[in-house]
């Protein structure tokens, strides 16, 4: 249920169970972790997308209730992708929540199709938000807005993310045909060069 496309330097990697809202199981979590790593080395460049019309609704319900909620998959998912040496790109294809905030948070560009929202409903489902998805919220909207969405709850349209800094870019039409050409610098230069540029922005 999750695809990997490579294509070159480039790696597409696709939450692919739209019938249940692209949520995740722990087997999907663990994939997607092994693909955040291998990329490491294998990728210039990684695409993270969805199937459908929902990024990802976060979690599998039941496989939350048995304990994926405080899996430290997420964290160790975001951190692999965080730590990625050339582009990152979360390509939303609607709306994200919850856990998948992480691995949306952790990547270097989050562009989406208008109409889509971003909500993590922690407070009321009674979990914490993976740490490292705390600090990553602030660094990009500021205290006052990471509450509205983690403490407020509040389901916010990507239009009014991207005036906060959470979003870098709507696309009318695919959005995966753009993430692939904001890859492409990138994924043409040496990845020696990549790292070297990437090193002075983080």
């Amino acid at each position: 249920m999750i695809r990997l496309d490579r294509d070159d330097g480039l790696w597409i990697a696709t939450i692919d169970r739209p019938e249940k809202a692209n949520s995740l199981t722990a087997r999907m979590l663990e994939e997607l972790c092994d693909i955040a790593d291998d990329a490491q080395t294998g990728a210039r460049a990684l695409i993270l997308t969805g199937a459908g019309k929902v990024f990802s609704a976060g979690a599998d319900l039941e496989a939350a209730k048995a304990g994926l909620a405080v899996s430290p998959l997420w964290e160790r998912l975001s951190g692999a992708i965080a730590r990625h040496p050339g582009l990152t790109i979360c390509a939303l294809n609607g709306t994200v929540a919850g856990g998948a905030m992480g691995m949306t948070l952790a990547c270097d560009l989050r562009i989406s199709v208008p109409g889509a929202k971003v909500f993590y409903p922690v407070m009321k489902l009674g979990f914490l938000p993976q740490p490292s998805d705390a600090k990553r919220l602030v660094a990009l909207v500021g205290p006052a807005r990471a509450k509205m969405i983690l403490m407020a709850g509040q389901k916010i349209p990507v239009e009014e993310a991207q005036a906060w800094g959470l979003i870098d870019r709507l696309v009318e039409g695919d959005v995966l045909a753009e993430a692939r050409a904001l890859t492409a610098d990138t994924v043409g230069a040496g990845p020696e060069h990549a790292r070297a540029i990437k090193g002075l922005i983080v």
